[in-house]
């Protein structure tokens, strides 16, 4: 195969010509007085013919020029590196036969051979245990850690490890303890690595509610498939009774539409609360919804930034609701809209270990009527009959369960925390988790993002586990955390650092559909799916991704995909072939027309 490659190529220059092949493979002599016996021999042959050329072979040791050519040339091999570069050096050498501190250690072990144990000279340097022995103050130990903890051999690894690597051949005094400050300090390790210690902050419960529901929390349960039109829950729970509502939503809702189902479903029963514990979703932080509560007297408590934990009451009715919907609705996952004034009056009318009872018990003040009173041997008056209860023995009761119940609760998270706090004036650095989002943002890579972010500095001490960094002065993001999402900063900073660029705000992506270039229906299993063609904000026209609209509807409520393109029918002021690389007339679209019969004929 090489011979015919080798004489096609210059077959320019051999066309014609008589010439010579020299070759160390011995057998391609014989080529062509050979007898064929290959499908590959006889092509070979023929793209041969036409040549006038003579085999000659010539051992490969002879062969030197060929044989060059066919290796690839990769230098000369270096001498093999058994120790590190710097190991032996002239200038670290001459630096420790000069140090002062080191020059003490070698005389006191020359007067008292006995009184130091493990050292011993050689060649006239003090070596510690077989490891070089270098001054505790030398210029020597930064260089020589940069090289041990942040090049690729050091891989940025913790105390132990860098210094067991630095213990193989060199010895200070104190030197553990310059490792553990250089390690502790290092800016890239205090960004990238993540914090092996308990959350920091204890668990410090909300005030419990004088009554029932002047206090409550509220969230929204999404991602639901689309039933009924529907594809959201909003969540509305009373603090003290624990009595929950579970409200439908639908796609797009705003600030106004969450307020005019509450006041339908909420303060049409239970009246106007006091106060409102949310996290900071972009209705509950919009200026309609701050304004309106204003100026109702309500006061609107919202947790810190990425840290819903604050509203833990409604984060687990969330969860208990989640759980009733998959057990009920996972063969037909769409119709768990059917099933929520179910999943309310369960949840209501359940036993709960933090107040002793139902709340249904401790709204009403008598037990929740049974579902089967009919099937029983007693009668319907008999089963109305039921004496109330006195209201203020019942709150009473109701709150000291609570109080035991959120003693109880802190004993137990506070096993899993510590006690951290910070001064004003501090630099922390910040951890952040930005939502990721399941449709463009899935291409970003969030698996090697920094950890931590910063540092900033502490301006504020907001209660007693909460604090207001000084942000940049173009971020959007609420500046008051948790102590958990919070690190001291070790190091001498002061400047501030810088946020991720594609750091989302209120949960907004900052990556946003500015534009649809066209719709189509995917079929996919036999089901028919609409999909748009989205162009991304600050993203270009190559960039452009077919995307599901309910996933659009779903993450991006606001925006409306009929703006450009009617979904249905096709585009309404532009081509729906802009962005597709297509050009040229659409193909005509033929139709056929059934041709009415005349009566009489």
């Amino acid at each position: 195969m090489a011979l015919v490659l080798s004489i096609q190529h210059w077959r320019h220059y051999l066309l014609g010509k008589e010439f010579v092949v020299y070759t160390d493979h011995r057998s391609l002599k014989h080529f062509l007085q050979q007898r064929i016996s290959s499908p590959d021999q006889q092509c070979w042959l023929a793209k041969l013919l036409g040549y006038q050329f003579e085999v000659k072979y010539k051992p490969g040791l002879e062969n030197k020029a060929a044989d060059a050519l066919s290796r690839c040339y990769d230098g000369e091999l270096a001498t093999m590196v058994h120790q590190p570069i710097w190991l032996g050096s002239s200038q670290l050498l001459q630096e420790v036969l000069h140090d002062d501190s080191v020059k003490k250690l070698k005389e006191e072990l020359m007067s008292n051979p006995d009184g130091k144990p493990g050292f011993q000279i050689q060649h006239g340097v003090l070596y510690y245990q077989g490891r070089l022995v270098l001054g505790s103050q030398s210029p020597s130990i930064p260089a020589l850690l940069k090289e041990f903890h942040e090049t690729p051999m050091g891989g940025h690894s913790g105390f132990l490890r860098t210094y067991r690597r630095i213990a193989e051949n060199l010895y200070w005094v104190g030197m553990q303890k310059t490792i553990r400050d250089y390690v502790r300090a290092c800016d890239i390790c205090q960004r990238q690595k993540y914090a092996t210690t308990t959350p920091g902050g204890l668990l410090q419960p909300l005030p419990i509610p004088n009554a029932v529901w002047e206090d409550i929390s509220i969230d929204f349960v999404t991602g639901l498939p689309k039933s009924k039109g529907f594809e959201a829950v909003l969540v509305v729970v009373d603090r003290l009774s624990k009595y929950s509502h579970f409200i439908l939503m639908k796609h797009p809702y705003t600030a106004r539409t969450v307020a005019e189902v509450f006041a339908k479903e909420v303060v049409r029963l239970h009246g106007i609360p006091s106060s409102i514990v949310s996290d900071r979703d972009p209705v509950f932080v919009s200026n309609f919804w701050r304004e309106l509560f204003k100026l109702q007297g309500t006061t609107l408590n919202m947790s810190s930034a990425y840290h819903p934990e604050s509203d833990g009451q409604t984060e687990v009715t969330n969860r208990c609701l989640e759980s009733y919907l998959r057990c009920f609705a996972i063969e037909q996952p769409k119709t768990w809209s059917h099933w929520i004034p179910w999943a309310e009056y369960w949840y209501n009318t359940t036993f709960h270990v933090s107040i002793g009872k139902s709340p249904f018990e401790v709204v009403y003040g008598r037990q929740p009527p049974k579902l089967l009173r009919y099937l029983s041997n007693e009668t319907k008056v008999a089963a109305v009959a039921a004496d109330l209860k006195d209201r203020d023995e019942a709150l009473s009761q109701l709150k000291l369960h609570l109080l035991k119940a959120q003693q109880q609760m802190q004993i137990y998270a506070n096993k899993k925390r510590r006690d951290l706090s910070f001064d004003v004036g501090e630099w922390v650095f910040l951890k952040l988790r930005p939502h990721r989002q399941q449709s463009v943002l899935r291409r970003m890579n969030q698996k090697l993002a920094a950890r931590f972010y910063g540092p900033f500095k502490i301006i504020e001490k907001i209660g007693a586990v909460a604090y207001k960094l000084q942000l940049p002065d173009d971020s959007r993001i609420h500046p008051v955390f948790h102590v958990s999402l919070l690190k001291r900063a070790v190091g001498d900073y002061q400047a501030q650092g810088d946020l991720p660029k594609a750091l989302e705000v209120n949960d907004e992506a900052e990556i946003y559909p500015i534009q649809v270039l066209g719709s189509r229906i995917n079929w996919q299993a036999g089901v028919a799916t609409p999909q748009s063609l989205i162009q991304w904000k600050d993203r270009s026209i190559d960039d452009v991704t077919w995307e599901d609209n309910d996933v659009i509807r779903g993450q991006f409520p606001n925006f409306n995909l009929e703006d450009k393109v009617l979904i249905e029918e096709g585009g309404i002021d532009r081509d729906e072939n802009v962005g597709l690389n297509v050009s040229g007339p659409k193909p005509p679209i033929w139709r056929v027309y059934k041709r009415k019969r005349v009566k009489g004929n």
